[in-house]
């Protein structure tokens, strides 16, 4: 059963449109991240430090977000509300919360230990009688080391791409993997701009989500490349835009009912899965709806581009 059966949408006939969003997109991005002098780094990447400590009653992180609202350290105030905290329990039943400090200017000291003592006097009720017992560690994340993680996740997206580009030449034509590569590097580029706009942070979660990104854009532009395949074996007598825009529209069914459904389950976790999945999902939600879009306004009609400039290529 198909959601949707014999649509006729010109597709391509709206590229021009799509080219426009798209480029705009990418304008608004480029220059929220050249303004900013590039994405705002977190903690894995920028080096910080990492603070755990135990309860031996339970906390609610939001109590914890609120208490870090406002953190004395030598008179000056700060907010650290938005790190990271995440909330573990022991075998003997006590919570371990850890919370993540971004870097901070090399005068402000002892931030860690502010923390601590922060959260100890906060929750008075719920900890140990010796403060000693309460601070689990504290341990510090250098900048060498955020450089070398920073290094390693542009190799893993570069990467990825360059197996895509191989995989894709190979399985269908040279043209379908530009125009694969392109709505790959189109997707990744607006979610990164978007998270700048946004002013979220970029750490090795957010790496995730966008390496998850190029894989769920790819499905989505491989089966309606694969549909094209056979196409242009059933269809010698038509012309290539006209198979092309078949193509996706004997696709869009799929599309939609994956795009959706995948969509509302990222969407129930940025609206449920506390702070630390929320800018996951957030990332995961763009991409769902920048990828269906860019397999049908961008990877489609750049592949008819190449084709008109090219001619046709011997099939593999």
């Amino acid at each position: 059963m198909r959601f949707l059966s014999e649509t006729k949408i010109d597709f391509l006939g709206a590229r021009r449109f799509g080219f426009i969003i798209s480029g705009a997109l990418l304008l608004a991005g480029l220059i929220s991240l050249f303004l900013q002098d590039g994405p705002k780094l977190g903690i894995d990447f920028t080096g910080g430090t990492k603070v755990m400590v135990k309860f031996d009653k339970s906390v609610e992180i939001s109590s914890v977000r609120d208490a870090l609202a406002n953190v004395d350290i030598d008179g000056e105030p700060f907010d650290f509300s938005k790190s990271e905290i995440k909330l573990e329990r022991d075998e003997k039943g006590s919570d371990l919360v850890s919370v993540r400090l971004p870097k901070l200017p090399e005068s402000v000291e002892d931030a860690d230990e502010a923390v601590i003592s922060k959260l100890y006097t906060e929750f008075r009720d719920n900890v140990p009688d010796d403060i000693i017992e309460f601070k689990l560690s504290s341990d510090t994340i250098g900048p060498k080391i955020g450089s070398e993680l920073r290094g390693k996740a542009i190799l893993a997206i570069l990467s990825s791409i360059l197996m895509i580009l191989f995989y894709v030449s190979i399985r269908f034509q040279f043209k379908f993997a530009i125009g694969a590569i392109a709505a790959l590097v189109h997707d990744v580029l607006i979610t990164l701009g978007i998270f700048s706009i946004m002013d979220y942070e970029i750490s090795l979660v957010i790496v995730a989500a966008f390496l998850t990104i190029v894989g769920y854009s790819l499905n989505d532009t491989i089966v309606v490349f694969d549909r094209v395949r056979e196409n242009l074996k059933r269809l010698k007598q038509e012309k290539y835009e006209a198979i092309i825009n078949k193509s996706i529209n004997e696709s869009l069914s799929r599309t939609i009912i994956t795009s959706l459904t995948t969509f509302m389950v990222v969407f129930i976790l940025w609206l449920t899965g506390g702070e630390v999945i929320r800018y996951f999902a957030f990332a995961m939600m763009v991409g769902i709806l920048i990828g269906t879009y860019s397999s049908m306004f961008v990877a489609s009609p750049i592949v008819v581009a190449l084709h008109n400039r090219f001619g046709e290529s011997k099939s593999r």
